[in-house]
Parts: C-alpha cells; structure tokens; sequence
C-alpha cells in the first residue's frame, strides 16, 4: 500500500474534486499533496491525502470502486485540481454514485448496503422490490388523496413518504439516483431541442 502513516503532506495541499468524465457529474472532493498527485499520474489511479489519518490512499483500496483517471488539470492558480475518471463502482462510501447525492439518498443507499438490524429501510429490502413496490402504490394513492382534500402539511407529508419509498424501491432493484436524474436531464435537453 502507498503511503506513509502520520506525516505531513509533501508540498501544497490541494482540494481536487472529482468528475466523472462520461456523465459530468462531481462524484467527491478530496485533497492531494505532490505524492498523491505523483502517485495518481503514475498508476492512473485516484490517490488522495487523508487529512484525519494523515497518509495516502487509493480510492478503492477497500471496497474496490477505484478511479481510473482520464485526465488530471490544474485551475487557473495551480490550487486546486480536476480529476476526470472512469469509475469502477460508487463513489461515496454510503453506496451512491456520488458523495454530492441528495442526503436521503445517502441515507437509503447505506442501509441497503449494510442492512443494519432495526432498520425500516433493510426490512423493506428483506424480500426484495416487491415490499418497497406496494409502498410506493400506498403511498402514491395517499399523496394523490391529499392533494385533492387535505391541507397543505398533509400533501408535505403524504409526498415525502411517497419520494421516500421511491428511493427504496430504486435501491431494492439496484438503481442509484443518479439514473433518474439523468434520465429527467435526457428528457429536458430533448424537449428544449425539439
């Protein structure tokens, strides 16, 4: 493994967000010293300085969802960068595609990950889409009923349930977030072409 324990970065310490460089989504941000930044160029592959365990990593190490790196540049004042990759799995430790996903998202995708015992969420994913599937009906047919006969709060309510039940049903077929909103972003540059 790269790296050295409990030392101080090797040159400048320098945020370097990260792109995924056939969607243009910001996956993460991370920091980089001269090392990582070296270490990045000469394998192709993501390493950062972890500023709280004060050593290099390779993004993947653990889980396996490295950072093939397509391109590296600098801004304009040399004091940041951005990393263009090709991911190999998520990004975020949570499971998302990305550390930027919407913060339910996040929650959703880790308790899939990691079913912890007493968790609605891993309930819901025990005997896969089909509980999260009736959910979304359930909660549809209410969100539709409140929206036509109950006050303002109770729409908030009956919507939220609805979104969120939603999001457990993507994370019950393994489907990430990020495919509706590409999706949603296909049709909306469609319809503006034409």
């Amino acid at each position: 493994m790269p790296g050295r324990d409990d030392q101080e970065p090797r040159g400048e310490l320098r945020p370097a967000v990260v792109q995924d460089a056939a969607t243009g989504r910001v996956l993460m941000l991370a920091w980089m010293d001269d090392e990582a930044l070296e270490l990045t160029r000469t394998t192709g592959e993501a390493h950062f300085f972890s500023r709280s365990r004060r050593t290099i990593w390779r993004k993947g190490e653990a889980s396996g969802n490295t950072l093939r790196v397509v391109e590296a540049a600098d801004d304009c004042d040399g004091d940041a960068l951005l990393l263009r990759v090709d991911p190999a799995g998520p990004a975020c430790h949570t499971g998302a595609v990305s550390c930027f996903a919407p913060w339910l998202w996040r929650v959703v995708a880790e308790r899939a990950r990691t079913r912890p015992d007493g968790s609605y969420v891993a309930a819901l994913l025990e005997d896969g889409p089909t509980p999260a599937a009736r959910k979304v009906v359930e909660e549809a047919v209410e969100a539709a009923f409140a929206a036509v006969s109950e006050e303002d709060e109770a729409v908030v309510a009956e919507v939220a349930d609805l979104w969120f039940h939603s999001l457990v049903l993507l994370a019950a077929r393994g489907l990430d977030v990020a495919l509706v909103e590409d999706e949603l972003r296909r049709r909306h540059e469609a319809a503006r072409r034409g």
